[in-house]
C-alpha cells in the first residue's frame, strides 16, 4: 500500500492539476488541516525538479495565505470555528498552554519554528497569533520568512541531490516509514510528557 501511494503521489508531478493541490494542501495546512504540504511538493519536486521553485513559490503563498486564514479564525471566529478545529485534532490543550504562557514576541518564535519544522503544528501558531492579536503584519512577514525558507531550501536541495535522493527513498521506503512512524512515536511522547 505504501508504494502504491508515494507512485500515486510521484504521478501527480504528470497531472495539470498538482501544483492546484499543492496550492490547496498548502492553504488548508496553515489553518485547519494535519497534512503538511511536504507530502505532495518533496514527490512533486523529485519528480519534476526543474519545477523546483515554482512549487517552492506555489507552497510559500498557499500556506501563508493559509496562515492569514487561520490567524482571521483565531481573531474573529475563536469560539465558533478555532477551537472545535483544535479540539477535533487534540491540539486544544496545547493551544492554552501556548495562549497562557506566551506573549506576542514568542508567538512569532513560535511561528518561525512552526515554519521551519512543524513544531509545534503551524495551524495552531497561527490561530494562537489572532487569538493573541498578533500584528498582521508582523504575522505575515515572519510566516513568508519561515515558511519561504522552508519550502526553497528544500527546492534547494532537491535540485541539487534530487537523484540521489529519489533512489535511497525508493529502496528503503518501507524502513522510512516505519523510521518517520517512530519519530513521531517519540516527538509526541517527549511533547506530551516532557513539555
Amino acid at each position: 500500500m505504501l508504494r502504491r501511494l508515494y507512485d500515486w503521489t510521484m504521478s501527480l508531478a504528470a497531472r495539470p492539476a498538482a501544483e492546484a493541490w499543492l496550492a490547496l494542501i498548502a492553504f488548508i495546512e496553515s489553518s485547519v488541516f494535519l497534512v503538511p504540504a511536504d507530502v505532495l511538493f518533496l514527490p512533486m519536486t523529485l519528480a519534476r525538479p526543474d519545477r523546483a521553485w515554482r512549487y517552492a513559490l506555489i507552497a510559500t503563498v498557499a500556506s501563508v495565505l493559509g496562515g492569514i486564514a487561520g490567524w482571521y479564525l483565531g481573531w474573529f471566529a475563536f469560539e465558533t470555528v478555532a477551537k472545535p478545529v483544535l479540539e477535533f485534532y487534540g491540539k486544544l490543550d496545547a493551544f492554552e498552554q501556548l495562549r497562557n504562557s506566551s506573549d506576542a514576541s514568542a508567538v512569532l518564535l513560535l511561528l518561525v519554528t512552526s515554519g521551519l519544522a512543524h513544531l509545534p503544528p503551524i495551524k495552531v501558531v497561527t490561530i494562537l497569533s489572532g487569538a493573541m492579536h498578533v500584528n498582521l503584519g508582523l504575522f505575515v512577514v515572519s510566516a513568508i520568512l519561515a515558511r519561504g525558507a522552508r519550502f526553497y531550501a528544500l527546492a534547494w536541495l532537491l535540485r541539487r541531490y534530487g537523484e540521489p535522493i529519489r533512489d535511497f527513498i525508493e529502496k528503503r521506503l518501507g524502513l522510512l516509514a516505519a523510521l518517520a512512524a517512530a519519530a513521531l512515536i517519540l516527538l509526541y511522547v517527549i511533547v506530551r510528557y516532557v513539555f
